[in-house]
């Protein structure tokens, strides 16, 4: 602080004897004859004269933030008129005037009251006046001056940032730009040394070094390693005033960071890997793991897998896996512990993207061995081919065997196999199987025209594991056997043209024929046509077989007439050609037609031809409606003799004979003569002995026989029964069909007698029910109802 006081100082000095020093130059030069002015004309011709300016000025220089005890002088200001005696006053008007500069009125010294920083303003404008110091009137016109803030070094350089960050390649070369840093300086870059800067590097030597004039930072060694260390810490300073001693400084810090470059190849931190599969596995399971380490990062570090030899390269596969940079290794195709237990595969990792500038470094890829152990497991039986097909005949009997299907256990075990058809496939259980060996058998025999071919499913499971099991497409082909015979394939109709006698036969077929077999090719065509050997020489029609399926149907004759005989049946024989050949008959229709003079057919209606000849349409209807009317008088008198016809037996409800009559009461027994009336079982038509029929007229009446009367009804129902059964069995009149007589008769002789009270009219009954006490508990109710009439008594 001394020194900068003392600095300061020696500047105020300095600045003072400058200003005086000028203000003798300035009055010198005012002294000047040619400094009073010059004569110029008007535009009237006036002459003008400038006047003498009279007071002397100059530009001052104050120095910034001075802090000494009294006011700084500033400069100061006297006019050629000012004789001393104080009659002149001086004014100060203008930036800072009064506060900050402050004039003394009358010697015109000019001081300034407050520290001054020229960074905050550089210089002020300042009007002065010499005035007339009683009367304020102005002496001269007044003058602009300027006082400049001379600058001292009291701004440190700042940086644009505080921190800086920057990135550079990895193993870049010495010299390589990182990033330029920049720094500012408050102070006047026009006077001194005060803004001149130079930048040195205080912390990240020896990896950086930075430009002096510039702040660019630069590689200082070469092959920086990421993957050694990846972030640096440099602090920058910049100094001012040139770099030499005394000079303000700032500083800032700068994180370089190296970024990745592909300078490392992958490598596998074991030489084999130990990995184990099921046979039991499908394709597509993953079987383990691998992975390469690569120090690099990104792109740089991506890796990829391949599998470049071994013994089990048809049946593993290797992927990589982005996200964890592993090599997945999968099963391609099943494995079998039985015929192969281990396998060994060569894995090689390498980088996806190379950097041709680090090739040196390379290869950037590395090779493992796999070791691929295969488990045995409890594995489903095994068919010996994928599918069956098997032949058998059509209508064979049943319990024909069609083939066989055979499977194993591929275990060591060699477990036992069960055999099983599966029904969903055969839901008309045409089949069966052995469960033990596997053939397959007819269940009924197949016909080959309803299904030539047969899919079912057979099912082989261990005996010992029901759930390990397999399954095979069996395809059965019925073969054909010769079983149907050839028919006609259309329902043929011929139609030929009546003509006389005289007119030649037409050597065109009446109708061409072919045949249809329900067999198959070898057993059907080719098909021969004959007639039957009774008829071979038919007199009318003949067959030509035209060896090509078809034959042709010919007359023999002409003169056909619709007279004579309209339609002719003719039989023709088919028969194919299978072993055994089988034939059938077919009939073929051949209808005799009117044909015009063309041959096209006209009419083939026999009845219509001989009509035409005698009677015309209208006749024709006349007949029909008469007998139309004919069939209606018919009807309606059939149907009145109907109505009239009494029915020739009685119904139900008019013969109360041999009907049963419930009545719903209990009744008294067979003593109970009271309950009905015994008469309603009579008939009332055979009270008097005699029963008519209804249905036939009899021949003589039939007279009662003695003894036969009806009874009256105090008889015993027993006796009345058997003699209605002697009546009906010797009635001649009875009728003619076997009938039911019932009768609801409870025999005689019951110990208990009549339950019924029907009798039982008043209360004041004498009967004695003491007795229903012996009869055991299932009349216990009874007795005590009624056997306890004399103790009802007792206690009223």
């Amino acid at each position: 602080m001394k020194e900068n006081y003392c600095l300061q100082a020696a500047l105020v000095c300095l600045s003072m004897l400058c200003h005086s020093q000028a203000f003798a130059l300035e009055r010198r030069s005012h002294l000047r004859p040619s400094f009073y002015g010059h004569h110029e004309k008007g535009k009237e011709g006036q002459v003008l004269q400038r006047s003498k300016r009279g007071w002397v000025w100059n530009q001052f220089f104050v120095i910034e933030e001075y802090t000494g005890p009294d006011p700084v002088l500033v400069g100061r200001l006297h006019s050629d008129i000012d004789s001393g005696d104080g009659n002149i006053k001086y004014i100060l008007s203008g930036e800072g005037a009064g506060t900050i500069f402050v004039i003394d009125d009358k010697s015109g010294n000019i001081h300034a009251t407050k520290t001054l920083d020229r960074e905050e303003r550089a210089q002020y404008t300042l009007m002065a006046q010499a005035v007339d110091r009683d009367t304020n009137r102005p002496l001269e016109p007044p003058s602009e001056f300027i006082v400049k803030v001379q600058d001292i070094n009291d701004n440190p350089p700042e940086f644009l940032h505080e921190t800086y960050h920057a990135n550079v390649p990895e193993r870049s070369n010495v010299g390589t730009s990182v990033i330029q840093v920049t720094a500012s300086d408050a102070d006047d870059p026009t006077y001194g040394n005060s803004a001149k800067l130079v930048y040195s590097i205080l912390e990240g030597q020896p990896y950086f070094s930075v430009e002096a004039q510039t702040g660019i930072i630069r590689t200082a060694l070469p092959n920086m390693d990421r993957e050694a260390k990846e972030e640096y810490h440099v602090v920058i300073q910049a100094k001012d005033m040139g770099g030499h001693m005394g000079g303000l400084s700032g500083t800032t810090k700068v994180t370089i960071t190296l970024t990745d470059v592909n300078d490392n190849p992958p490598k596998f931190p074991q030489s084999v890997y130990q990995m184990s599969i099921s046979e039991a596995a499908v394709p597509g399971e993953e079987v383990g793991r691998v992975k390469a380490k690569d120090p690099d990062i990104g792109e740089n570090g991506l890796v990829t897998y391949n599998i470049v030899d071994g013994d089990g390269m048809e049946l593993f596969e290797i992927t990589t896996d982005y996200e964890t940079q592993e090599g997945v290794v999968k099963l391609k195709k099943p494995v079998d512990f039985e015929t192969k237990r281990a396998y060994s595969l060569k894995v090689e990792a390498a980088n996806v993207h190379i950097d041709p500038k680090f090739i040196s470094n390379g290869p950037f890829k590395d090779t493992v061995t796999v070791k691929i152990a295969v488990e045995d497991a409890d594995e489903p039986p095994m068919f010996l081919a994928p599918s069956y097909i098997h032949e058998v005949q059509e209508n064979a009997a049943a319990g024909t065997v069609v083939g066989r299907v055979h499977a194993k256990d591929p275990d060591a075990a060699n477990s036992p196999i069960r055999y099983s058809i599966d029904r969903h496939t055969d839901l008309d259980r045409f089949f069966t199987i052995n469960p033990e060996d596997g053939f397959i058998k007819t269940t009924k025999p197949l016909d080959r025209e309803e299904t030539a071919w047969l899919n079912i499913s057979v099912f082989a499971a261990e005996i010992h594991n029901r759930h390990q099991e397999a399954k095979v497409p069996v395809a059965i082909r019925v073969l054909d056997v010769n079983d149907n015979a050839p028919k006609f394939a259309a329902p043929y109709e011929g139609f030929i043209c009546e003509s006389d006698q005289t007119k030649p036969l037409s050597n065109q077929p009446i109708v061409t024929i072919s045949a249809d077999d329900k067999d198959d090719t070898a057993n059907g065509p080719r098909f021969i046509f004959s007639l039957p050997p009774e008829i071979i020489h038919n007199p009318n029609f003949t067959v030509r077989d035209n060896r090509d399926n078809t034959a042709g149907v010919y007359a023999r004759r002409g003169g056909f007439s619709r007279q004579k005989q309209d339609l002719y049946l003719l039989p023709i024989v088919i028969s194919d050609g299978g072993i055994p050949p089988m034939s059938s008959t077919n009939t073929l229709t051949i209808k005799v037609c009117g044909c015009d003079v063309n041959g096209a057919l006209l009419s083939c209606n026999a009845e219509a031809y001989i009509l035409n000849a005698g009677l015309s349409t209208g006749a024709l209807i006349a007949i029909l409606a008469c007998i139309v009317i004919l069939l209606v008088i018919v009807v309606l008198f059939v149907t009145l003799r109907r109505q009239k016809k009494e029915p020739l037996i009685v119904f139900e409800e008019e013969d109360v004979r041999e009907n049963i009559i419930t009545y719903d009461d209990e009744g008294g027994g067979e003593e109970d003569t009271e309950a009905f009336d015994i008469a309603t079982l009579q008939n009332p038509d055979g009270i008097n002995g005699f029963i008519p029929r209804k249905d036939i007229k009899p021949e003589y009446q039939y007279m009662p026989r003695p003894g036969l009367r009806p009874a009256p009804n105090s008889v015993d129902v027993d006796d009345f029964i058997n003699t209605r059964i002697q009546e009906a069995d010797n009635d001649p009149t009875a009728p003619p069909y076997d009938s039911i007589q019932i009768y609801g008769y409870e025999g005689r002789g019951s110990v208990a007698g009549s339950l019924s009270s029907l009798e039982s009219a008043t209360t004041d009954s004498d009967l004695d029910y003491d007795y229903l006490q012996n009869w055991g508990p299932r009349f216990k109710k009874l007795a005590d109802l009624y056997g306890s009439k004399d103790t009802f008594d007792d206690d009223s």
